[in-house]
């Protein structure tokens, strides 16, 4: 057994901090590379195998970085507010104060024993008011932008948090987070207006080295679409309704219109005969979420008793109701073309609405209804004979002249909901007074503090606006009698500009310095779990524009590259759980091997993109390995401190030399792609290299030996900190691995100067040779004709030819 233990883990960590190895020098901001982790959730006690495989495996890439000359800026801090502290403290009764704030020391002093390069200089905790301080000072900059703004909606609720969540947070019609339905409310709420930067949100996508699987959920949940806004006169009424569509060329095959059982116009249009079963209708459809509305198969529907003019015929189109159009999307309100839309069709055979053709298909395709694709327009008047693409643009322009259309591009995107009717989150620092109506906060008034003693059991009413002391205040602008927003900010906000505080945590004039910040950032390397893709990269996307197009930045992409890891199974290929009895705790492993051993067989016993299943004796293989490396470096000291050996580089050495370059090229190359597996692999290469000189050569080049050894513990050193740190010293190195630079291979030592080459004779494979590299083709022929196992083959026969293939084969034609 080696000597490697936490004792050793704990010996460096107490060096690196006395040393300040990895505080960053703002002096080299020209070589600065920012390195950042998800910053993590402190809603749990301790950090699990997830929390390891996202920052210690990062931390090994950024600690070669910082070998390879790179300033290294890796802070670390927690992502403190939210809905499970709070939940913990309705089940505990333990304050949410108190329990983050434990859990945060907690895991503070276990990302130290991680022995990761972060530097607590810069850790910010956002539930502490000197950060959320400036989260509602973003609030107010949005605000004073009209980027910010309160309406009423309809809001997806769970009744188990008792909160709205965002679209972004229900998921297949749940709630993310405890898996209960989720229902429609209408309620006033905050908003803050991402739609305005749909398109740029869109388009920057295909500059951005980010996993094309994040950027597509990215483009299909921005959802553009290109087409045109077409009114609707209701007949015998004073109104008319908007549809939007892509497919104006169909507009003569529309029979019918529907809109969504919740638009404004129903309850005026609707004819008494009807009324009654609209309503039983709307009420029905009022109990279903969004989601199962979309996703239905089944067709249902209640006709109004009224219609509309077709803008282009004058014909009467009955108005039907239905679950399928919603009044969040679009505009409310659908054409509907039974014979070229397979919803429409369906719907039509039901309820036997007229299912005219106005497309054929070109050319020989089967065009039976319904025709979804693009055509030739037939029985549409004056347009018969163009393709649907003319026709998309002649009938709008018609339209347009009318004055019933124009042109207009939709996105699916909607505004970012962010009030939440919670206690664990910032304060909105607005105030509504009688007088004055709603008022921000003035800047110098911030941060809005949010109290300690409050009731935060949920009963759907915000717990601040059962504090009196919070909720009573003066107007800002008036003096008078007022009362603050009780509704706190969505977690998301916290999490949405951290990055930009990261570099300046401790200013306490304004939320960052910009000319520091513009020489800090973008991050160059962002790592996480892809469960964000459309919440937290999306949202931080959006602040890093709004506060580009503010003045306060000059970058409008926050992170340059993206890398998301796997997710670690329980030893049984199952997600862990409590109730599955499969969770692998870190400390446990980490007392028993080191957290090295631990740290290195998450490189090596995962894909890091993909994860995999936990394996015990995984982990015992790496442990094994480095007894090995420590072994070898003892035997390098004894050899070292015994003298003698040569001073020839040998074919030997250069075997030997070639196994080092080749692991120098491989462990850089597979790093930098986080393949980190591969990287373990060819350290194991180099290991078992060593062993075979010392093995095999009875006279030894010590001090060629020696560099070999030197360069294995260099680059081992980010992948298993503490354990290199240790035979870098015991290797008579001065301190600290880190602070060598990291080895670069030469591509001469890759070129073998002897070759192996098979001997096929009658294209059978009987023996191989070894010739020089720049041999002639008369010295490999020799060569191969005079091989042992080729001789007994060659008695008795002709050999009529032989044919070298060079550098890989001679074949030797006998007859």
């Amino acid at each position: 057994m080696g000597t490697y233990s936490t004792d050793i883990d704990r010996k460096w960590q107490k060096k690196w901090e006395e040393t300040k190895l990895y505080s960053f020098d703002r002096s080299r901001v020209d070589k600065k590379l920012y390195c950042l982790e998800m910053f993590s959730y402190p809603s749990g006690a301790k950090l699990h195998v997830g929390h390891w495989y996202n920052y210690g495996v990062t931390d090994s890439w950024a600690r070669m970085k910082r070998m390879q000359g790179y300033e290294v800026f890796e802070p670390m801090g927690f992502d403190a507010f939210g809905l499970p502290a709070e939940n913990y403290a309705i089940q505990t009764g333990v304050h949410p104060h108190d329990s983050t704030m434990a859990n945060i020391t907690t895991m503070r002093e276990q990302l130290r024993r991680m022995g990761g390069m972060f530097d607590w200089d810069y850790e910010i905790v956002t539930c502490e008011p000197e950060y959320y301080k400036w989260t509602q000072w973003m609030f107010l900059q949005l605000y004073k932008a009209g980027l910010a703004y309160r309406k009423e909606a309809p809001v997806n609720w769970c009744e188990r948090c008792n909160t709205v969540l965002a679209n972004e947070q229900v998921v297949d019609g749940r709630c993310e987070r405890c898996d209960t339905e989720v229902k429609r409310r209408h309620l006033t709420q905050w908003f803050f207006k991402i739609t305005e930067y749909a398109e740029e949100l869109l388009a920057e996508l295909d500059h951005l080295d980010w996993p094309e699987k994040t950027k597509q959920m990215q483009r299909n949940w921005i959802g553009k679409s290109v087409g045109a806004e077409i009114d609707f006169q209701v007949v015998g009424h004073d109104a008319q309704f908007t549809v939007f569509t892509t497919r104006a060329d169909t507009l003569f095959g529309a029979t019918y219109v529907v809109l969504a059982p919740e638009h404004p116009l129903v309850d005026k249009i609707v004819s008494d005969e009807q009324r009654t079963a609209v309503a039983a209708y709307q009420e029905e459809v009022a109990k279903r979420s969004e989601l199962d509305r979309l996703t239905t198969t089944e067709k249902t529907g209640a006709f109004t008793g009224a219609y509309a003019e077709h803008p282009l015929t004058g014909e009467k189109l009955p108005i039907w109701i239905a679950d399928y159009v919603l009044a969040s999307y679009g505009t409310g309100a659908v054409m509907a073309v039974p014979g070229h839309d397979t919803r429409d069709f369906e719907f039509a055979q039901k309820f036997n609405l007229p299912i005219p053709r106005v497309i054929q298909g070109a050319g020989e395709v089967d065009d039976a209804l319904p025709f979804t694709e693009y055509g030739i327009l037939v029985n549409s008047g004056e347009f018969n004979g163009l393709t649907s693409e003319e026709a998309k643009q002649a009938i709008v322009k018609r339209l347009e002249a009318q004055g019933q259309a124009r042109f207009q591009t939709n996105y699916r995107l909607r505004d970012w909901l962010v009030s939440r009717q919670r206690y664990w989150g910032a304060p909105i620092p607005i105030v509504y007074c009688p007088q004055c109506g709603t008022v921000p906060v003035p800047e110098d008034q911030l941060p809005v503090l949010l109290p300690y003693n409050v009731e935060f059991t949920p009963d759907g009413k915000s717990p601040l606006s059962k504090s009196e002391e919070f909720l009573h205040t003066t107007c800002p602008k008036c003096g008078g009698l007022a009362q603050r927003e009780a509704d706190t900010l969505d977690t998301f906000v916290c999490s949405s500009w951290y990055f930009l505080r990261f570099p300046d945590p401790h200013n306490d004039q304004q939320p960052f310095d910009s000319q520091w910040i513009n020489k800090m950032l973008p991050v160059d390397m962002y790592v996480g779990g892809p469960e964000h893709a459309c919440m937290h990269l999306l949202y931080a996307r959006f602040f890093t524009k709004a506060l580009r197009d503010l003045g306060y930045i000059s970058f409008g992409e926050p992170f340059k590259k993206l890398v998301h890891q796997g997710i670690i199974l329980g030893p049984d290929g199952n997600r862990m759980s409590k109730s599955r009895g499969n969770v692998v705790s870190p400390d446990g492993y980490i007392a028993e091997y080191g957290s090295d051993v631990f740290r290195m067989y998450l490189q090596f016993g995962f894909n890091y993109i993909e994860g995999g299943p936990w394996s015990e004796e995984g982990i015992r293989a790496v442990a094994r390995f480095i007894d090995r490396v420590e072994r070898f470096v003892a035997r390098t000291v004894e050899l070292k401190q015994e003298g003698g050996g040569h001073q020839e580089i040998g074919s030997a050495e250069k075997d030997l030399n070639f196994v080092r370059h080749s692991a120098i090229k491989g462990v850089s190359e597979d790093a930098d792609k986080f393949q980190f597996n591969t990287v373990v692999s060819r350290l194991m290469e180099l290991t078992n290299a060593l062993y075979r000189y010392e093995n095999q050569e009875s006279q030894k080049n010590v001090a060629f030996l020696s560099e070999v050894v030197d360069d294995l513990i260099r680059l081992m050193a980010p992948f298993a900190p503490h354990f290199s740190e240790e035979m870098w010293e015991r290797l008579g190195n001065s301190y600290s691995v880190f602070n060598e630079p990291w080895p670069t291979f030469d591509p001469a030592a890759l070129v073998r100067d002897v070759i192996e080459m098979a001997v096929q004779v009658n294209g059978r494979l009987r023996d191989k040779i070894y010739v020089a590299a720049d041999a002639s083709e008369e010295e490999i022929r020799e060569a191969a004709l005079a091989a042992e196992k080729v001789r007994p083959h060659l008695q008795d026969v002709t050999v009529r030819k032989v044919i070298v293939i060079p550098k890989r084969i001679v074949n030797i034609v006998v007859g």
